[in-house]
């Protein structure tokens, strides 16, 4: 029994998905949010985002090119770290859950665990610093002898 129950309930767990993409984005980014079983017919989706600073609803009404329902969500004033976002069809069904991460801008995901030995930031930071002498070395050498001397 438990077998047959199972069995008529998988298919509508399985197909009850929500997608968000990119899986990461930068604040002040976008997300695409998308209930890829809502029928634009049933009514608007209804997309829940919770994470460390925000609880937020955000209604759609625009069919996703692949089917369901999407909008768009801009990371502005977002914190960094995982938000959860879950999905509900306009007739009351459950169209799944994702996350999505936000980043800082032009760095490591939150969290900052990137899997490496911090090699990398000591080969920037002396790449940093030996340009900075050689900047120096520059400006020294052109107040010492001036462009008109030559």
């Amino acid at each position: 029994m438990g077998v047959g129950l199972g069995t008529l309930l998988l298919p509508g767990a399985a197909l009850a998905e929500t997608i968000v993409s990119p899986a990461s984005t930068p604040v002040g980014g976008t997300v695409v949010l998308t209930a890829t079983t809502c029928n634009p017919k049933s009514g608007d989706a209804i997309f829940r985002v919770t994470g460390p600073n925000r609880d937020i609803n955000v209604r759609s009404t625009t069919a996703a090119a692949g089917g369901g329902l999407s909008a768009e969500l801009f990371t502005a004033g977002f914190t960094l770290g995982t938000y959860t976002v879950t999905a509900t069809c306009g007739d009351g069904s459950s169209a799944g859950s994702a996350t999505f991460t936000v980043t800082p801008i032009g760095g490591a995901p939150a969290g900052g665990g990137d899997g490496t030995d911090g090699t990398g930031s000591l080969a920037a930071g002396a790449t940093l610093l030996g340009t900075a002498v050689g900047g120096a070395l520059i400006l020294a050498r052109r107040r010492r002898h001036p462009a008109g001397a030559a």
